[in-house]
């Protein structure tokens, strides 16, 4: 690896390989995955490498960036100095953001490597590594690819949804539910990954299930809440882990859509309103933005914003012919 960008993409890629099959959680700050660099330095246009220093225990992936930066900058400071690196291991100093010298060693030798009487050869058969691959799951690189195809995502949105098993898993579940992959993607990333950092949690802690989100998109689709209440639904569901249709049920927050009753309302408004009324007759077409803004106050978000939307320009409409 050439750059830090390299050397993070590296260690983004290897843990989520050993997410995806399973071998370990890899919670780094539980001592699961550990990183340990080594960094040599070469003059521009050299093939030979330059003298190798490692540096030990690094538990997150900021301290290997951090390490490894400052490692390079330590070693060209000596060279720029006329001086020589000397092969060494060493450690991160997270609170001076250094690294400091652990311990030195010239040759294979200073190891004292030796035989493990023990330790067996292992023999890997053709019949052992064709049932391994056969057993294998879906890895990132896979997974990624088919959400981009499957479900037409963008390269973003499928990057940072299969950037787990448990986001992968989350959104094709929710998915199944409701059938709208680019809703299911839009609410995961906004939404709910907003409450998730607020409440300080993982996705694998989220207290809303994913068929509870693909339950609430659902309902959204038939028109039997707004977007607006969609908001609320999923805060709730986020406090008290109920399915959004218990919510919507329990608190009456079924859409409005019986255009007779939602007309009623608009009437009412606009008669309230002489003022604003007159603005648009004047030629302020924002102001119908305001009467909408009020029959959603009114039905305390149930109002179906489209509906509301239209009966309000015929009723501002029906004012301007009268006035003509």
């Amino acid at each position: 690896m050439n750059s830090l960008e390299e050397l993070e993409a590296f260690m983004v890629s290897l843990r989520q390989l050993l997410l995806y099959l399973g071998v370990s959680e890899c919670r780094m700050e539980k001592g699961q995955l550990r990183f340990e660099a080594s960094v040599s330095l070469r003059p521009k246009g050299s093939e030979q490498l330059g003298t190798r220093v490692e540096i030990k225990n690094l538990n997150s992936f900021r301290a290997v960036l951090g390490a490894v930066e400052a490692e390079i900058k330590r070693q060209t400071e000596i060279l720029k100095s006329g001086g020589k690196v000397q092969q060494q291991t060493m450690l991160w100093n997270e609170a001076l953001k250094i690294t400091e010298p652990m311990r030195t060693k010239e040759t294979a030798h200073d190891y004292r490597y030796f035989p493990e009487p023990d330790l067996v050869p292992i023999v890997v058969s053709e019949e052992w590594l064709n049932r391994l691959k056969s057993e294998m799951p879906e890895l990132p690189r896979q997974r990624f690819n088919r959400f981009m195809r499957e479900y037409e995502l963008s390269e973003h949105e499928a990057r940072l949804l299969t950037a787990t098993p448990v986001t992968a898993d989350y959104f094709e579940t929710a998915t199944k539910i409701c059938g709208d992959p680019k809703a299911v993607a839009n609410w995961m990333l906004s939404d709910l990954q907003g409450l998730l950092n607020d409440a300080g949690k993982s996705w694998d802690e989220c207290p809303v299930r994913p068929e509870h989100l693909g339950e609430m998109v659902a309902l959204m689709k038939n028109g039997t809440i707004s977007v607006r209440i969609a908001k609320e639904v999923l805060k709730e569901m986020f406090a008290t882990g109920k399915s959004a249709r218990q919510i919507v049920e329990e608190r009456g927050l079924v859409q409005i859509t019986d255009e007779e009753a939602l007309r009623q309302i608009v009437e009412e408004i606009i008669a309230a309103n002489p003022k604003a009324v007159q603005e648009f007759l004047s030629g302020n077409e924002k102001v119908l933005g305001f009467f909408v803004g009020q029959v959603m106050k009114a039905t305390k978000g149930k109002a179906n914003p489209q509906l509301a939307n239209k009966l309000v320009r015929e009723a501002l409409e029906r004012a301007k012919v009268a006035s003509s």
